[in-house]
């Protein structure tokens, strides 16, 4: 069976720590692995807005020596036409060895898996999952605290709709000794589905409202932005879009330790002060994302051979 990046959750963390481990080895040998991509190419199939990630493949698969081929806009492509996404997969199978999907809608990229005569990487699929995010974010996690268990972590702003979010706890639940904060207005909660896995799983959680009453005790704190996309209400975006604003007065409580990530973009909810406190990782979060890609690239292609 072909493998793909899906969702977080169908690699174990096994094969998690392997691909950290690549990423650490092109980190320090970046030369060796120039050619290894050579004469191969990846396929951007970008249904929705994206700098980091789109880029970041791009220069991932560039810096291994392939070649890039795919679009930037749903609208450039055959789908303003109509045509399904499974079709448009195994259009574009018969062209490139690997393709990278960003969709709107949730699931699409699972649809797109079972018809691709080649891996597919779930580059984000609407408010679900982001799992190529969560690669950035586990390198970030075990580069600058130097593990992967006994750690509070704060997640905070907009949890619901926030599949970074999503993709990071199913993550790192899987991890000895974890506990999550979760920082949030009512209305911006985990999903459901969310808070019952955790139960299940019995990772320790608790629900907070102030940022103030709980940063002292974290280890990481990973900020979201309330995202204008994800609302049907515009009001409601407006009242709720300010809840959370990052400041370096309110680091001041913090741990001389703690790690401050954020998926980017952000708009307002760190402010720029902060990016100079040694603290603040979410610049490394992206440069540890193409490397985490250059590996996983790496691992899909060589699974498909």
């Amino acid at each position: 069976m072909m493998k793909h990046m899906l969702d977080i959750i169908d690699w174990t963390p096994e094969e998690l720590d392997a691909l950290m481990d690549t990423a650490d080895d092109i980190i320090a040998h970046p030369g060796d692995y120039a050619d290894a991509m050579r004469r191969k190419k990846l396929a951007t199939l970008f249904y929705e807005p994206s700098t980091r990630t789109r880029l970041s493949f791009e220069a991932a698969m560039l810096e291994l020596g392939g070649h890039v081929i795919g679009f930037a806009d749903a609208a450039a492509s055959s789908a303003s036409k109509g045509e399904s996404v499974a079709d448009t997969v195994r259009v574009v199978g018969c062209y490139a060895d690997i393709i990278a999907m960003r969709h709107p809608k949730e699931g699409a990229p699972t649809v797109a898996a079972s018809f691709s005569p080649v891996p597919i990487i779930n580059a984000g699929d609407g408010g679900h999952h982001h799992p190529t995010q969560t690669l950035a974010d586990l390198l970030t996690i075990r580069r600058e605290k130097g593990r992967m268990n006994q750690l509070v972590i704060g997640l905070c702003g907009d949890l619901q709709f926030g599949r970074t979010v999503h993709s990071l706890m199913n993550a790192m639940a899987r991890y000895k000794s974890i506990r999550f904060v979760l920082i949030s207005p009512t209305e911006l909660r985990i999903p459901e589905y969310l808070r019952e896995g955790m139960k299940q799983l019995g990772v320790p959680f608790t629900e907070v409202e102030k940022l103030e009453d709980v940063i002292g005790t974290l280890d990481i704190l990973y900020m979201t932005r309330v995202q204008r996309e994800r609302f049907f209400n515009e009001a409601d975006y407006v009242r709720l879009k300010d809840s959370y604003i990052l400041t370096p007065d309110k680091l001041r409580p913090a741990r001389r330790d703690l790690t401050v990530m954020h998926p980017l973009p952000r708009v307002n909810e760190i402010s720029v002060a902060v990016d100079s406190d040694p603290r603040a990782c979410y610049f490394k979060q992206v440069l540890y994302g193409k490397h985490m890609r250059q590996a996983l690239i790496l691992k899909l292609m060589e699974a498909a051979q």
